[in-house]
């Protein structure tokens, strides 16, 4: 039987925080303050399927107009890994590891993210998968 995840479980973004301490706040309105932050956001927000809000934190100039989140249903992502960060006022970089499995096989993607923030709120802009 699959255990229900509960606000009090710990974060899918891997700070070890309960969700409700951790990664919720940002998903119901509090702005990230930094593109770390923002970034371990997103990776929650997709671990929960919340297009709303990754489509909000995206970069206009980039933001696709749709995500078609129902057709990654059978992606279940595992676990979340920042490798490093670098950033400036209004430009940041994150690269992380994210491990998932698809069927029932393992996958991980690294992606070096590009973040802008303007008017004191970080925007996931791109990045490179490698």
């Amino acid at each position: 039987m699959k255990k229900k995840f509960t606000k009090d479980n710990a974060c899918p973004c891997g700070s070890g925080k309960p969700y409700a301490a951790c990664c919720e706040p940002y998903h119901v309105g509090t702005v990230p303050q930094d593109a770390v932050t923002l970034m371990r956001s997103r990776y929650t927000a997709y671990v929960f399927q919340l297009e709303a809000y990754l489509l909000a934190t995206w970069h206009a100039s980039t933001r696709p107009a749709s995500l078609d989140l129902a057709d990654d249903a059978g992606i279940k992502w595992i676990s979340l890994q920042v490798e490093g960060a670098g950033s400036s006022e209004n430009s940041a970089w994150v690269q992380f590891t994210a491990r998932y499995k698809v069927n029932g096989k393992a996958g991980k993607m690294t992606e070096k993210s590009r973040f802008v923030r303007e008017e004191a709120r970080w925007y996931y802009v791109d990045g490179d998968v490698t």
